[in-house]
């Protein structure tokens, strides 16, 4: 799983598929608009984020983490129309509830920017991403996960990915998180590790790589 919270309650589903959807009564609903490739963040941050053409908007949904964050899920992805998808945008505007005081303290280095956005961000790979995404039912990579399901898709399974971290709000109580990930096929150079190989140190020139696609295949324009 890329990202856990600390208490274990349930997740909650709402909005699932097109962002014109009507949200579930008395559920969160998506905050964000989606046209065509283009998703549409009136704040936290102001920004439109559009992607590539070859990748589809699947949907979007509102998940609840542990009861200690809400968070704002979108998903485009590439490849077949069923089974594992090549590869995808996974993209996370998330914030801390009034009824705690945590913030997101991303021990992570490594910066880029995207349209004037500074992220931080680490690459990995792994034998088997789809396990890891599921091994927490509650978490927003399980959430992720049925959405994709719902889709008859699912994650691949050896894969890499760039995780990327945006922190709008100096509290530190919000974030925006891009995740970028592919499958990597049985003859490719990418080294991949049991636990999840970290490539920035272990292949520095496999992390720029897929750093790069990661790029590609996203515009970022600050509003």
């Amino acid at each position: 799983m890329d990202k856990i919270l600390s208490l274990a309650l349930g997740v909650l589903f709402s909005s699932v598929g097109m962002a014109q959807g009507l949200p579930a009564a008395g559920f969160p609903h998506l905050q964000r608009e989606v046209q065509g490739q283009t998703i549409t963040s009136k704040e936290l941050p102001a920004a439109e984020l559009t992607f590539s053409k070859n990748f589809q908007y699947l949907g979007g949904q509102v998940v609840n983490l542990y009861g200690n964050a809400d968070a704002e899920q979108h998903l485009f992805v590439s490849g077949a129309s069923s089974g594992m998808v090549r590869s995808f945008y996974w993209v996370q505007f998330e914030h801390f509830l009034p009824t705690n005081k945590m913030t997101y303290d991303c021990a992570l280095t490594r910066t880029t920017d995207i349209g004037g956005l500074r992220f931080i961000y680490d690459v990995k790979s792994f034998p088997n991403y789809e396990a890891v995404q599921t091994d927490y039912p509650a978490s927003d990579g399980a959430a992720i996960a049925k959405l994709l399901a719902q889709h008859n898709l699912s994650f691949p399974k050896r894969a890499a990915r760039v995780r990327m971290f945006h922190l709008p709000t100096a509290d530190r109580r919000t974030e925006l998180m891009i995740i970028y990930g592919e499958l990597l096929p049985e003859d490719s150079r990418v080294p991949v590790g049991n636990n999840g190989l970290a490539l920035d140190d272990a292949s520095p020139d496999s992390a720029r790589m897929l750093l790069d696609r990661a790029r590609e295949g996203l515009t970022i324009r600050k509003r």
